[in-house]
Protein backbone atom coordinates (compact mmCIF):
# COMPACT_ATOMS: atom_id res chain seq x y z
CA UNK A 1 0.00 0.00 0.00
CA UNK A 2 1.79 3.26 -1.02
CA UNK A 3 1.21 6.47 1.21
CA UNK A 4 -1.29 9.01 0.40
CA UNK A 5 0.67 12.58 0.15
CA UNK A 6 -2.01 14.82 -1.46
CA UNK A 7 -5.22 16.17 -0.90
CA UNK A 8 -8.09 17.39 -3.05
CA UNK A 9 -10.35 20.10 -2.23
CA UNK A 10 -13.34 21.77 -4.77
CA UNK A 11 -16.69 21.31 -5.60
CA UNK A 12 -18.35 21.22 -2.19
CA UNK A 13 -16.11 17.98 -1.33
CA UNK A 14 -12.69 17.35 0.11
CA UNK A 15 -10.03 14.50 0.59
CA UNK A 16 -9.15 16.07 4.45
CA UNK A 17 -11.03 17.54 7.54
CA UNK A 18 -10.46 20.10 10.15
CA UNK A 19 -9.27 17.25 12.20
CA UNK A 20 -6.44 16.96 10.08
CA UNK A 21 -4.11 19.54 11.25
CA UNK A 22 -0.94 17.16 11.72
CA UNK A 23 -0.92 15.69 8.24
CA UNK A 24 -2.62 18.74 6.29
CA UNK A 25 -1.05 21.93 8.20
CA UNK A 26 -3.12 24.48 9.60
CA UNK A 27 -4.15 26.29 6.22
CA UNK A 28 -4.34 22.77 4.29
CA UNK A 29 -6.99 21.59 7.00
CA UNK A 30 -9.03 24.41 7.07
CA UNK A 31 -9.02 24.77 3.45
CA UNK A 32 -10.92 21.12 3.25
CA UNK A 33 -13.10 22.33 6.59
CA UNK A 34 -14.60 25.11 4.53
CA UNK A 35 -15.16 23.45 1.30
CA UNK A 36 -16.57 20.48 3.19
CA UNK A 37 -19.20 23.17 4.99
CA UNK A 38 -20.02 24.23 1.49
CA UNK A 39 -17.79 28.00 1.34
CA UNK A 40 -17.00 29.18 -1.93
CA UNK A 41 -13.50 27.91 -2.17
CA UNK A 42 -12.05 27.55 -5.50
CA UNK A 43 -10.15 23.46 -6.28
CA UNK A 44 -6.79 22.98 -4.92
CA UNK A 45 -4.92 20.53 -3.18
CA UNK A 46 -2.61 19.93 -0.40
CA UNK A 47 0.78 18.25 -0.18
CA UNK A 48 1.06 16.28 3.56
CA UNK A 49 3.24 17.77 5.91
CA UNK A 50 4.63 13.49 4.99
CA UNK A 51 6.32 14.94 2.28
CA UNK A 52 8.57 17.23 4.69
CA UNK A 53 9.54 14.00 6.55
CA UNK A 54 10.05 11.80 4.07
CA UNK A 55 12.33 14.70 1.93
CA UNK A 56 14.37 14.89 5.18
CA UNK A 57 14.49 11.36 5.69
CA UNK A 58 15.27 10.19 1.60
CA UNK A 59 18.50 12.29 1.39
CA UNK A 60 16.62 15.15 -0.26
CA UNK A 61 14.62 12.93 -2.37
CA UNK A 62 10.61 13.50 -2.67
CA UNK A 63 8.37 10.35 -2.19
CA UNK A 64 8.68 8.97 -6.10
CA UNK A 65 4.66 8.72 -6.02
CA UNK A 66 4.38 12.29 -5.23
CA UNK A 67 4.72 13.54 -9.00
CA UNK A 68 1.93 11.30 -10.16
CA UNK A 69 -0.77 12.59 -7.23
CA UNK A 70 0.16 16.11 -8.29
CA UNK A 71 -0.46 15.84 -11.68
CA UNK A 72 -3.87 13.93 -11.31
CA UNK A 73 -5.42 16.52 -8.62
CA UNK A 74 -3.65 19.50 -10.92
CA UNK A 75 -6.22 17.49 -13.77
CA UNK A 76 -8.77 17.32 -11.30
CA UNK A 77 -8.56 21.58 -10.86
CA UNK A 78 -8.34 21.78 -14.76
CA UNK A 79 -11.03 20.12 -15.07
CA UNK A 80 -13.70 21.70 -12.12
CA UNK A 81 -12.32 24.93 -13.20
CA UNK A 82 -12.46 24.77 -17.06
CA UNK A 83 -8.81 26.06 -17.69
CA UNK A 84 -5.58 24.14 -18.29
CA UNK A 85 -2.14 25.14 -16.80
CA UNK A 86 0.14 26.37 -19.32
CA UNK A 87 -2.79 26.68 -21.99
CA UNK A 88 -2.06 29.98 -24.07
CA UNK A 89 -5.29 30.69 -24.95
CA UNK A 90 -6.90 29.58 -21.37
CA UNK A 91 -4.43 29.02 -18.35
CA UNK A 92 -4.69 27.80 -14.71
CA UNK A 93 -3.33 30.17 -12.34
CA UNK A 94 -2.69 28.84 -9.47
CA UNK A 95 -1.50 30.13 -5.53
CA UNK A 96 1.05 28.25 -3.58
CA UNK A 97 1.05 28.78 0.43
CA UNK A 98 3.05 27.29 3.07
CA UNK A 99 1.93 25.58 5.67
CA UNK A 100 3.05 23.43 8.84
CA UNK A 101 1.30 21.49 11.71
CA UNK A 102 2.18 24.25 13.90
CA UNK A 103 1.90 28.06 13.24
CA UNK A 104 5.14 29.19 11.91
CA UNK A 105 5.11 33.10 11.53
CA UNK A 106 7.41 34.18 8.16
CA UNK A 107 8.09 30.58 7.16
CA UNK A 108 7.01 31.49 3.66
CA UNK A 109 5.40 33.73 1.58
CA UNK A 110 2.55 33.36 -0.40
CA UNK A 111 3.22 32.86 -4.36
CA UNK A 112 0.48 34.17 -6.33
CA UNK A 113 -0.39 33.72 -10.43
CA UNK A 114 1.75 30.21 -10.59
CA UNK A 115 1.26 29.78 -14.05
CA UNK A 116 1.72 32.87 -15.71
CA UNK A 117 4.60 33.40 -18.27
CA UNK A 118 5.31 35.35 -21.43
CA UNK A 119 2.60 33.33 -23.33
CA UNK A 120 -0.11 33.28 -20.84
CA UNK A 121 -0.31 36.65 -20.23
CA UNK A 122 -1.49 36.83 -23.46
CA UNK A 123 -4.22 34.75 -23.09
CA UNK A 124 -5.10 36.65 -19.62
CA UNK A 125 -4.93 39.96 -21.44
CA UNK A 126 -7.67 38.38 -24.20
CA UNK A 127 -9.75 37.38 -21.37
CA UNK A 128 -9.76 39.97 -19.76
CA UNK A 129 -9.53 42.50 -22.32
CA UNK A 130 -7.25 44.76 -19.36
CA UNK A 131 -3.33 44.47 -20.42
CA UNK A 132 -2.27 46.33 -17.80
CA UNK A 133 -3.93 44.00 -14.70
CA UNK A 134 -2.93 40.77 -16.89
CA UNK A 135 1.19 42.48 -16.78
CA UNK A 136 0.62 43.87 -13.18
CA UNK A 137 -0.37 40.19 -11.89
CA UNK A 138 2.61 38.84 -13.77
CA UNK A 139 4.95 41.28 -12.38
CA UNK A 140 3.79 40.42 -8.73
CA UNK A 141 4.36 36.71 -9.74
CA UNK A 142 7.95 37.71 -10.80
CA UNK A 143 8.46 39.42 -7.97
CA UNK A 144 6.86 36.60 -5.13
CA UNK A 145 8.91 33.87 -7.50
CA UNK A 146 11.64 35.96 -7.16
CA UNK A 147 11.54 36.67 -3.37
CA UNK A 148 10.35 33.21 -1.94
CA UNK A 149 12.05 30.50 -4.47
CA UNK A 150 15.13 32.71 -5.47
CA UNK A 151 16.29 34.26 -2.47
CA UNK A 152 16.24 37.58 -4.41
CA UNK A 153 15.29 41.17 -2.34
CA UNK A 154 12.16 42.25 -3.92
CA UNK A 155 13.28 45.82 -4.38
CA UNK A 156 15.83 45.53 -6.85
CA UNK A 157 12.93 44.42 -9.46
CA UNK A 158 11.01 47.58 -7.78
CA UNK A 159 13.35 49.61 -9.67
CA UNK A 160 13.84 47.92 -12.35
CA UNK A 161 10.57 48.00 -13.11
CA UNK A 162 10.33 51.74 -12.58
CA UNK A 163 13.11 53.22 -14.57
CA UNK A 164 11.92 50.59 -17.74
CA UNK A 165 8.59 52.60 -17.03
CA UNK A 166 10.09 56.26 -16.09
CA UNK A 167 12.03 55.79 -19.51
CA UNK A 168 8.98 54.58 -21.61
CA UNK A 169 7.23 57.82 -20.47
CA UNK A 170 9.57 60.12 -21.18
CA UNK A 171 11.73 58.90 -24.00
CA UNK A 172 8.33 59.37 -25.84
CA UNK A 173 7.74 63.00 -25.20
CA UNK A 174 9.07 64.69 -28.39
CA UNK A 175 11.77 67.64 -27.43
Amino acid sequence: MTTKYVYFFGDGKAEGTAEMKGLLGGKGANLAEMTSIGLPVPAGFTISTEVCTEFYNNNSEYPASLKGEVDANLRNIEELMGKKFGDPKNPLLVSVRSGARASMPGMMDTILNLGLNDTTVQGIIEQSRDERFAYDAYRRFVQMYSNVVMGMDGSILNISWRIKRMKKRYISIPI
